[in-house]
């Protein structure tokens, strides 16, 4: 990596004046600043999502009027040093705007109120000039450490929505008052300084009203339940996906089953590394970058007792011929949907008898739920059916104290020992999508058409449980498949990819012969 530094002139954050290298000289300023052939500017027609953000913006300004609306893309997050993650905006501002993985760093979204609505505007730090000192000397945003960057134009017509330039932002928080909303978690600095201007604005009215009765008491006292709100509306408006969402959806799946056949053409070599779950991380991860963005959330490749750990992304075991891997993966597209899949594979091709038995238990509560996963049925109607299904089995192999039937009552619950998280989750943008909905409308919500959820039954036999038989100890088996609800029913997205027992085999044997 470059040696960055930089002036004194445009700083970035985390600069190093210490170590800076950076030529400063009036001659060389003159020189850099000189004989660059003129930029030829295409202005690209709207991309293919951007009357869909369009449309999600109308939606929104009909749950909001006469409010003004922010929503900020989110800054870089600093990984150590003056190094970042790579940045990724915020689900919402993607949502909203149509902009994925070109998303500009610091970007924000306003909705402005007006009598028949909201006009919506987008404002990013524009390119500099190659008259300034920026485009050589900011290793954040400068051309010549990270590439060219579009002009105000450029994203305009790209996204289909008025642009203004970083600057112009001033004078919105200029005019924040009582009736502003912001997406307090997208950008902390940036809603400090929405909050200083609140603060600002109330103090005025305070001055003018008497404290006690004052309307404006909740904004200096720090009630952000509006916020709150916002934030929680702004999830909520991702529930039911839209045709361009579904059609994203479909991709991100394509490429992850491609990724998951990547993984079993190479077991060969990962079963044979001291750290080969490092190895299955890695050969899903180049088919991430190479037909997506990126993957959609940390991968899980457990193998052996890893597979009982449910959020294993250490990575660092070995993967034994003979084990069970468990493989948690997903690929986010460029515009930033993600699938979110899970296959349990025999690492030698074949699954033992006892294997078999916990994966098609695991396969048959997974159908199960797929089956009441119809709309008009409650959301938590899908885990319920999947536990009834791991309650009977549980208590088929001796597992529990007490019958399948006095484990499903709600004082009791001794099967979800072997099964302590959700059955499902909705999925798009964020590969848990909708986290911040309200309860009623997520897991006490209607399943309705255009909803995409997972489906994700397991069972998990910690190798040190004793009331577990031997047999069974440091077995773990999850299926997780990727659901669309259509009006006719659910649709299994992920459906290509095998899941039954005699079909992974297969599969493994096909691939690796």
């Amino acid at each position: 990596m470059a040696n960055s530094s930089e002036t004194a002139i445009t700083p970035a954050p985390r600069s190093n004046e210490n170590r800076s290298t950076t030529p400063g000289s009036a001659g060389f300023k003159a020189y850099i600043s000189s004989d660059w052939a003129e930029r030829t500017e295409v202005l690209p027609p709207a991309r293919e999502q951007a009357p869909f953000a369009a449309a999600r913006r109308e939606l929104l300004s009909a749950m909001h009027p006469g409010q003004r609306l922010i929503i900020p893309a989110g800054r870089l997050k600093q990984r150590s040093n003056d190094t970042d993650y790579a940045f990724r905006a915020h689900s919402a501002f993607a949502h909203l705007t149509g902009w994925g993985s070109d998303a500009e760093p610091g970007a924000v979204l306003v909705l402005e109120p007006t009598a028949t609505g909201h006009d919506a505007t987008l404002y990013f730090r524009e390119r500099a000039g190659r008259d300034s000192d920026e485009f050589y000397a900011n290793p954040d945003i400068g051309e010549f450490w990270i590439g060219p960057r579009p002009s105000i134009a450029q994203v305009a017509g790209d996204l289909g929505v008025p642009v203004r330039g970083i600057a112009d932002l001033t004078a919105v928080l200029n005019t924040i008052d009582n009736e502003t909303l912001v997406l307090r978690e997208a950008d902390p600095h940036f809603t400090t300084e929405v909050d200083e201007a609140r603060l600002r604005f109330a103090a005025e009215k305070v001055l003018t009203t008497d404290a006690s009765d004052s309307p404006f008491s909740v904004e200096i006292n720090g009630d952000h339940s509006a916020d709150e709100q916002f934030a929680r509306g702004l999830s909520e408006l991702r529930l039911v996906k839209d045709s361009y969402e579904i059609a994203q959806m479909r991709l991100a799946v394509a490429a992850t089953g491609r990724g998951f056949e990547d993984v079993i053409r190479d077991l060969p070599r990962s079963s044979t590394h001291h750290r080969g779950e490092r190895l299955v991380e890695g050969v899903f991860n180049t088919r991430a970058r190479s037909d997506g963005n990126a993957v959609g959330y940390d991968t899980i490749a457990a193998s052996g007792p890893h597979a009982c750990i449910l959020h294993w992304t250490r990575n660092d075991g070995a993967v034994v011929p003979g084990d069970l891997i468990l493989i948690d993966a997903g690929v986010e597209v460029d515009s930033y949907y993600t699938a979110d899949i899970t296959r349990t594979l025999p690492v030698d091709g074949t699954f033992t008898d006892v294997q078999r038995r916990v994966y098609d238990a695991v396969r048959e509560a997974a159908d199960a739920a797929f089956a009441v996963a119809r709309p008009g049925a409650v959301f938590r109607d899908v885990h319920a059916a999947a536990m009834a299904v791991i309650a009977r089995h549980t208590a088929e192999w001796g597992m529990l104290p007490v019958t399948a039937e006095e484990a499903l009552l709600p004082d009791n619950g001794h099967h979800r020992r072997y099964m302590v998280h959700g059955t499902s989750h909705h999925l798009g943008l964020d590969v848990h999508d909708c986290a911040q909905a309200r309860r009623e409308m997520y897991m006490d919500g209607v399943i309705e058409p255009g909803m995409v959820f997972t489906i994700e039954p397991g069972l998990y036999f910690q190798p040190d449980d004793l009331t577990v038989p031997a047999e069974y100890r440091g077995i773990g088996v999850r299926i997780e498949d990727d659901i669309l609800v259509t009006v006719d029913g659910p649709e299994n997205l992920s459906a290509g990819i095998p899941r039954t027992s005699e079909a992974v085999e297969a599969w493994i044997a096909a691939l690796t012969a």
